[in-house]
Parts: C-alpha cells; sequence; structure tokens
C-alpha cells in the first residue's frame, strides 16, 4: 500500500468509516458464527430445506476458507513469532475439513451416510475454529496495522459477494442445485475477488 492510500485509510478510520475500521479478525469470527448456525440449520431442515441449506452452507465454508488462505495466513506467517508453524498446522486442519465436505457434496442429503459425515465434519470445522481464534486471530490483530486490517476486511467481504444468495432461475432439482456451485468453483471466484481487492489496495 503507497503511503498516500495508507494515509487516507487510516484517515477514514478517524473519521468513523464502518468499511475503513471493520477487522478482519471479527469479520472471520462472526463468519464462524455462522457457520456453526448454517450446520444446526441444515440437521434441522428435511427434504429440500435441507439441500439448500446445505448449499449455503457449501458456499460459506469455500469462501471462507479461501479467504484465510489467500489474507491471514500470508499474512500470519510473518506477522509473530512460530507464525509459519501456527499457519501449517491451520492448513492440515484445513486438508482434512475440505476432504469431509467433498465426500459430503457426492452425497444426496437423504442418504443416510449424509448426516454422519455432516456431524463429523462440524466437529472438525469447530475443532478448527477455535484454533485460528485463540492461535492465529489474537496474534494477528496484535500485530497487524489497523489500514492493513481494514483491507483484509475488504478482501474478505469481495469474496462473500461472489457466493449467490439464490438458486438460479430454471433449476430446480436438488441435484442441479447442489452442482450449480460446487467447492472448487466457489473457491475460485472468491479467490480471484479476494486478489482484485488485494491488488487495488497495494
Amino acid at each position: 500500500m503507497t503511503a498516500a492510500r495508507k494515509g487516507a485509510v487510516d484517515a477514514q478510520a478517524q473519521q468513523g468509516d464502518p468499511a475503513a475500521v471493520e477487522d478482519v479478525v471479527a469479520l472471520l469470527m462472526r463468519q464462524h458464527g455462522q457457520i456453526h448456525t448454517l450446520f444446526d440449520e441444515v440437521r434441522a431442515a428435511e427434504g429440500q430445506e435441507r439441500t439448500d441449506a446445505f448449499r449455503r452452507l457449501v458456499h460459506l465454508l469455500a469462501v471462507h476458507e479461501t479467504a484465510e488462505e489467500e489474507v491471514v495466513h500470508p499474512s500470519a506467517r510473518t506477522a509473530f513469532e512460530g507464525g509459519s508453524d501456527v499457519v501449517e498446522d491451520r492448513l492440515a486442519e484445513e486438508k482434512a475439513a475440505k476432504e469431509k465436505l467433498s465426500m459430503l457434496e457426492e452425497m444426496d442429503t437423504a442418504d443416510p451416510r449424509f448426516m454422519p459425515a455432516l456431524l463429523s465434519l462440524r466437529d472438525a470445522v469447530l475443532v478448527h475454529a477455535r484454533s485460528e481464534e485463540r492461535y492465529e486471530f489474537a496474534l494477528l490483530r496484535r500485530t497487524t496495522s489497523p489500514a492493513r486490517l481494514a483491507l483484509m476486511a475488504k478482501a474478505v467481504r469481495a469474496a462473500e459477494a461472489t457466493a449467490p444468495t439464490h438458486p438460479h432461475p430454471g433449476v430446480e432439482s436438488a441435484t442441479a442445485n447442489l452442482t450449480l456451485g460446487p467447492l472448487a468453483a466457489v473457491a475460485d471466484r472468491a479467490r480471484d475477488a479476494i486478489r482484485r481487492t488485494m491488488d487495488d489496495g497495494d
């Protein structure tokens, strides 16, 4: 980020601009809460409602993990002592969770195997989230400037905007709905949006 750009962001923060002062850590922790809620919604729903809730969960998980990989982890590696080790541990957790999620994507939500697999994924994701908050997010917030945290939050919001909030017109079946936004495709869109935002801010 240029000195002029940093000064502009700092000035916005001092003037109370919500977009400028939003902390990427707070934003990602809020997403953790939304993910927890979506797991509960999938568990409680049936039929098409379960499929729709699971689709929302897949999108949010894809956006969230991509944002962490592209925005948080690279900064955390150098922001504090032992950062690389902390990031490697989180990446291992994310890899295990993605493997579980990929298996779920192949299942019909009415499959008897779906719910046990979902609960296994939920446990892995929640443990991962707690580890991030304790070992990575807190230290990143302490060692990173407010201007940088604001730019990182802006990039995460750009990634959030890539996920569709409504099924596409003409798509009726549960299977079609699930394949409309698979994990890899959502992650690619989120990654592009994040990189554009970070490049503009530097």
